[in-house]
């Protein structure tokens, strides 16, 4: 296991029509050159970053969404 790594949960209720949901947040974290990993469960989706860029990836995510 590899540690390091700080979650971003989606909460949301899609229906499995809906595209680009964690592609329209993950492209403005490419952007700012921040890995990511994702991971789709059938509840939820997750977007994983790591420690070092956790502060810049919610500044990013903050102006797209709701963060808590």
């Amino acid at each position: 296991m590899e540690r390091g790594w700080r979650a971003f949960q989606l909460h949301t209720s899609l229906d499995f029509t809906a595209t680009g949901i964690v592609s329209g947040l993950s492209t403005p974290l490419a952007k700012a050159k921040i890995s990511i990993f994702c991971i789709s469960t059938y509840e939820t989706n997750y977007i994983l970053v790591e420690d070092k860029n956790l502060e810049k990836a919610k500044k990013i995510l903050g102006k797209i969404c709701n963060i808590k």
